[in-house]
Formats: C-alpha cells, sequence, structure tokens
C-alpha cells in the first residue's frame, strides 16, 4: 500500500498536511506535528488509527466542519484529515550526496528544470523517492516548487526523500560534477538512455515538456542520453520521462550483468 500527501504552505512556519496516507507518514516521521484535525463524524477506520497516534505522541485532536479541510487543503482530496505541521526544510546540494555516502550507496540524484506544472513536480518526488534517488534539485525560480499539489501528488515522499532548491541550476551542477558526479541530461539527440552507464555517480536532469533541457545544461552534461520513441507524439510527460530513467538505472545498478 502506497503512502499519500503532505504539505500546504499556510505561513512561513506551519504547512498543512493532508490526506489520510500523508499524515499517516508525518505522524510517523521526525517533522514536529502542531495539530490534528478531523472531519466531524469521521472518527472510525484509518482516521482512528490516526488519531490513536496522534493521541499517543501528544499531538492535540480536533474535529472540524468540512469547510475547514477545505480550506485547509486548498483543492486537494483531504479524505477527512489534516495536520498542522512545521515546515519542510529544504537540503543543500552537498547534503544529498552525503546520504548517498552515509548509506554506502552510489549517488543517484535527480535535478528538474522548467517544471511548471505542480503534480508533475510530486509525481517526480515519488518515482525517485521509490527508485531510491538520494535526492532532487528544483530551481527557486521559474519552476514548480513544492505547493499543496505537489505535495499530494508525492504521496508521503517528501518525508523521506530531501528536495534542494538551487539559485543557479549550471553552478549546482558543476559543483556535483567536482565531487565526482556525472551529469545525465534527458533529452533528444542523445544517446539511447539504455547505452548510457548510469551505474556511475550521477545527476538525472530532467526539463520541462515545452522546452527542454536548458541550453547551458546540455552543455554543462557529461552525457545526453535519450528514450527512443517510435511513436507520433513528440515527447513525453516529464513524470514518466523521470520514473523511466530512474528505472534504467535502477534496472543497471541492481539487476545487470554489468555490475
Amino acid at each position: 500500500m502506497k503512502r499519500s500527501p503532505p504539505s500546504f504552505e499556510t505561513n512561513e512556519n506551519n504547512y498543512a498536511v493532508v490526506g489520510r496516507s500523508a499524515v499517516a507518514e508525518l505522524l510517523g516521521g521526525e517533522r514536529d506535528v502542531d495539530k490534528l484535525f478531523i472531519q466531524k463524524g469521521e472518527l472510525k477506520g484509518a482516521i482512528h488509527e490516526l488519531v490513536a497516534k496522534a493521541r499517543a505522541k501528544g499531538i492535540p485532536v480536533v474535529a472540524v466542519d468540512k469547510a475547514k479541510l477545505d480550506a485547509m487543503a486548498a483543492g486537494a482530496a483531504h479524505q477527512g484529515v489534516a495536520a498542522y505541521a512545521a515546515a519542510l526544510r529544504y537540503a543543500e546540494p552537498e547534503e544529498l550526496v552525503e546520504r548517498a555516502k552515509q548509506r554506502g550507496e552510489v549517488p543517484l540524484l535527480l535535478a528538474l528544470e522548467g517544471i511548471t506544472d505542480h503534480q508533475n513536480l510530486g509525481a517526480i518526488i515519488r518515482s525517485a523517492e521509490c527508485a531510491g534517488a538520494h535526492g532532487i534539485l528544483i530551481p527557486k525560480r521559474r519552476a514548480a516548487g513544492v505547493s499543496a499539489a505537489a505535495a499530494k501528488a508525492a504521496a508521503g515522499a517528501l518525508e523521506h526523500l530531501p528536495v534542494a532548491k538551487v539559485s543557479n541550476m549550471n553552478d549546482a551542477l558543476q559543483k556535483l560534477q567536482e565531487q565526482g558526479l556525472w551529469v545525465f541530461s534527458a533529452d533528444r539527440g542523445g544517446k539511447p538512455v539504455y547505452e548510457c552507464d548510469l551505474t556511475l555517480p550521477a545527476v538525472i536532469v530532467i526539463g520541462g515538456e515545452d522546452s527542454g533541457v536548458s541550453r547551458l545544461t546540455r552543455e554543462r552534461s557529461d552525457f545526453v542520453a535519450e528514450l527512443p520513441m517510435y511513436g507520433h507524439t513528440p515527447s513525453l510527460n516529464a513524470s514518466v520521462a523521470a520514473a523511466l530513467m530512474l528505472y534504467e538505472a535502477v534496472r543497471q545498478r541492481h539487476f545487470s550483468e554489468r555490475r
């Protein structure tokens, strides 16, 4: 059974986390939880278990009208439950590499450019966490951030996968290269990804559906990796492309004779 949503920013100190699976992940994690909200008349099943878990940790539980939860969720499906939690802390890029070292694993990072759709961002975060990636880099400007919709689509993965926000993606990639990582940009006109060596310490760059990977990033890359396409549609959804790239890395690292 898969996890579900966290993180709707309400102010600079608190986030509203909505959805049963997301709240369950939150209550089992390390972030401070200020309060749990449940919809009046919904104290049963999975919500009853969340209430018991919250009370065991000394977290106040408040029953509210559906309208209150609707407002907290900003249009996302809250499933009758929400919680106020400490704001998500963005990591530094170096922390993502250190995370891999602490696990004794070869680094596998994802860098995103031009991803403006919040649900795509959340879906990518979810795929990256499932694939065992060590973190994600996102730009500070002109791109989706960790919003309500992104957190909902991430399905709880934000409680387990660090996200770094960088001012200059090109500079961030250069610093990662200096630490021994290789940059693989997913873009047209490159080498088929199945012929690329993703067992190397890797940063996989995913661009937006419309713009793709930027020229500067493509020039910065060590490799350009292409997902072969044989139909008429010109491009894949960014979250699908990210998942396919990540799972080719998984295949090579865990199931290939190349190891």
